[in-house]
């Protein structure tokens, strides 16, 4: 790699890695508090009498305002620093993402929470939140430096295993989403929850087996196991939550709790989904430019 590291780029691009994960905090709260719509106009007043559910939801709003601006500041720093061309374009996407979240947003309140716009919303942050990763990934150190890449012999490729199981992991954010906004019943969820345990699995083990010299790859399949399983035993408490509280008056503190950290570890997980994705897009050729570049390498004659 040719590029040059900016700690100040990248540090500023963790931040809004960690922004974000504070605005999942931050919507999951309004949904678990069924205070949506408790702000009932957009974008609503600056600073309305912040008790009861106004505080959840238009907190969620300041996040978000926050969160668009610091993007904003990030897409700046990317094309005044950076001499990638594709980066900063991609930054720029980075913004257009948030400009359309927050009108996903807006339409929320204003079509009052029908035509699954609750879930698309929700849905679209993960999209959100995956590109602003991907930027404090590109600008780090270990992307821009020289990295030993390692031959996957196996098959299917790891690159296919990876996004599928990025995509698998996303399909399981949609149902979750689905069945948290009352739009969906709870079998699908629990049905991709499956799918997603065997998807993790079969990566995992790919990841050990075809690469297991490799410190970075060893250290996320561990981690992608530890993610998942905290998730897969946080869905089983958020629904216990659920069922015991059934007939509260109100959302019980124990749901609640359970609830939004169910969601944002989720959240969580599909972002490091992503993370393999790219980590395996850097240490592992595919298999289109080994062969390419052991075609350069004959010599004529």
């Amino acid at each position: 790699m040719t590029s040059t590291y900016n700690p100040g780029v990248h540090k500023f691009a963790v931040f809004v890695v960690c922004w974000t994960i504070l605005l999942f905090v931050a919507g999951a709260l309004v949904t678990s508090r069924d205070a949506a719509l408790s702000v009932p106009t957009w974008p609503g007043p600056v600073m309305p009498p912040m008790v009861g559910g106004v505080f959840y939801e238009h907190s969620h709003r300041m996040i978000a305002g926050a969160l668009g601006i610091f993007t904003l500041i990030l897409a700046i720093l990317v094309w005044t620093k950076e001499e990638r061309s594709w980066l900063r374009w991609f930054s720029a996407v980075a913004v257009g993402g948030v400009a359309v979240q927050a009108i996903l947003g807006g339409q929320v309140v204003i079509q009052l929470l029908h035509y699954w716009l609750p879930v698309l919303h929700a849905c679209f942050a993960q999209i959100v939140f995956a590109a602003v990763l991907s930027i404090a990934v590109f600008t780090s150190k270990w992307w821009v430096s020289d990295q030993p890449q390692l031959e996957d012999s196996g098959s299917p490729s790891i690159h296919f295993l990876a996004t599928l199981n990025a995509a698998v992991v996303y399909l399981q954010v949609i149902l979750g989403a689905g069945f948290r906004h009352k739009e969906i019943p709870i079998w699908p969820h629990m049905a991709g929850a499956l799918l997603v345990l065997g998807v993790v699995i079969w990566t995992a083990a790919a990841l050990r087996k075809r690469f297991g010299q490799s410190v970075e790859l060893s250290r996320a399949r561990v981690m992608l196991h530890a993610i998942f399983g905290t998730q897969f035993l946080l869905g089983f408490g958020a629904y216990w939550s659920r069922l015991t509280t059934v007939d509260a008056p109100q959302p019980m503190p124990v749901m609640v709790y359970l609830t939004v950290i169910h969601t944002v570890v989720g959240a969580i997980l599909f972002a490091f989904s992503i993370l393999i994705v790219l980590m395996c897009y850097r240490l592992i050729p595919r298999g289109g430019e080994v062969r390419a570049e052991a075609a350069r390498q004959v010599s004529p004659g």
